[in-house]
């Protein structure tokens, strides 16, 4: 194993290349359960015949922790709508299928979407007030079982040169309403300042799935809410305004 080749860094993770694997370094942030949590998802993941990178090993390099997966060639999505402008709207609409791909599938053993978000309702800085509604709320959305990414972006869609379409980054993975995952790529793509495309991909969901945009915006404080906990203090500002939008009776 040779870790010399880096293809990314950021945010407490670096990734490596050797030859057909790449090795996830994860640091002192990332605890043992997180990691396990994470390969656990991935593993689960890939008995949905979805493509994503397989599974290979859970590890320690120089005393932190590692997961091995298959290397996809390719690129990723985001760099080729920034590369391809005058094919943005193709992109978009190849983006949208994967994820409705993704919402088709089942997988039992995920942890459900509802157990996760209220635990973290429980755990962001909100008044108490604003906590039971957003719980209440939470409640009362139809119980789903759909595989929702949880974190899906351009960047974790990767497009080889034969142009097949890879889903990568299971991390946060969860069964639950696909509108609840929608959310989350909506608020995704507003936290890079681009709302314009944010309404433009939500509009193209909503059409394509033939869901109401306002289903899917009754989630957009709960999902806001949830995703705070652990958010960049910039962006935790931002959510906490969303997650603040509540209608009261």
């Amino acid at each position: 194993m040779k870790l010399d080749n880096i293809i990314y860094n950021n945010d407490g993770k670096t990734i490596y290349r050797d030859g057909d694997l790449c090795y996830k370094v994860f640091d002192a942030s990332y605890s043992k359960a997180d990691v396990l949590n994470e390969a656990l998802n991935q593993a689960r993941v890939e008995e949905t015949g979805l493509n994503t990178p397989k599974l290979q090993e859970v590890l320690t390099v120089d005393g932190k922790w590692a997961i091995a997966y298959t290397y996809i060639e390719g690129t990723d999505l985001e760099k080729l709508m920034e590369e391809n402008p005058d094919k943005m709207d193709e992109y978009l609409e190849l983006f949208v299928d994967l994820q409705m791909k993704a919402h088709a599938a089942a997988c039992p053993n995920l942890t459900k979407l509802k157990d996760k978000m209220n635990r973290k309702i429980s755990e962001a800085d909100l008044d108490a007030t604003t906590r039971y509604e957003l719980h209440t709320r939470l409640e009362g959305m139809p119980k789903h079982k759909k595989v929702c990414h949880g974190d899906f972006r351009p960047s974790n869609v990767i497009i080889t040169p034969k142009g097949e379409a890879y889903i990568i980054d299971w991390a946060h993975a969860t069964q639950g309403n696909a509108s609840a995952d929608v959310a989350r790529t909506y608020l995704l793509f507003c936290l890079k300042g681009d709302e314009a495309f944010a309404k433009k991909y939500l509009d193209l969901f909503c059409k394509k799935s033939d869901t109401a945009r306002q289903y899917v915006q009754k989630w957009m404080p709960i999902v806001a809410a949830s995703q705070s906990v652990k958010g960049k203090p910039e962006e935790r500002e931002f959510l906490l305004k969303w997650a603040d939008v509540v209608e009261y009776e």
